[in-house]
């Protein structure tokens, strides 16, 4: 079975056909840049031109990076314009795609989902934690295999910055930072994400999980199990579909 995911992200919008019974993209993914400013048109013209693309004309699954209630009011809008607040993206995003079936979800909480069902996080129990490193820092929060949604934990207050601001992908590369000296901000990030939840498992997603050699080694002195994710990028696209499938 393949349904269409999307994972909007704050530089690149991200698109494939997903075959639900892999759990793998069924096509090469198509990527557009993020439009500056984000704002709602600019980012469903983006979206448009990916699903277009394929010239797919059945449910789409969208991420956003930002807290999503009811399935489609957009709340937070960190890494994207602040018109997105209060947004109705699922009216957005169907009636830019010619009225098709439309889903949309946290851009974290659906790479978990997917990582949970089908990568690092399968047949794990107890306290799961994906945090995804790219513009920001977007988390996931699973217990027992059920997700907490929106938890937003990049932006958690840490040595009296956001989060993110200091240990996100885009942090490392607006400071030029090594590869160790980024590590050791996530060790720190880590450390008191570890304090708060107690998780069993740290699954670390977003761009830099294809990588993880790179980083992974100087990570020490955190007592869960902190491993990469197994769908790298991808994660957020196949669970998007995921969720699309649910719905619809």
């Amino acid at each position: 079975m393949q349904i269409f995911g999307v994972d909007i992200g704050g530089s690149g919008i991200k698109g494939a056909p997903v075959d639900l019974d892999r759990g793998d993209l069924a096509e090469m993914r198509h990527k557009v840049l993020t439009p500056v400013p984000a704002t709602p048109d600019g980012v469903a013209d983006g979206v448009k031109q990916v699903v277009e693309h394929f010239g797919w004309t059945g449910p789409v699954g969208l991420t956003f990076p930002g807290v999503v209630t009811d399935g489609s009011t957009i709340r937070t809008a960190a890494n994207v314009d602040k018109s997105w607040i209060d947004t109705d993206a699922r009216a957005l995003f169907s009636e830019r795609l010619g009225g098709l079936p439309v889903t949309v979800v946290n851009d974290a909480d659906a790479a978990g989902v997917a990582e949970m069902h089908f990568g690092a996080g399968k047949e794990s129990s107890g306290t799961v934690i994906l945090l995804t490193f790219g513009t920001g820092i977007g988390s996931a929060l699973f217990v027992d295999g059920v997700l907490v949604p929106n938890t937003e934990l990049g932006h958690l207050e840490l040595n009296g910055h956001d989060a993110e601001k200091r240990a996100s992908s885009k942090a490392k590369e607006d400071g030029d930072l090594t590869w160790e000296h980024w590590a050791h901000r996530v060790q720190k990030y880590l450390a008191h994400v570890e304090m708060l939840f107690s998780p069993d498992l740290f699954i670390i997603g977003g761009g830099v999980s294809r990588k993880s050699a790179k980083f992974l080694h100087f990570i020490e002195g955190i007592k869960a199990e902190v491993v990469p994710a197994q769908l790298q990028n991808n994660a957020g696209i196949v669970g998007a579909a995921m969720r699309a499938v649910t719905e619809h």
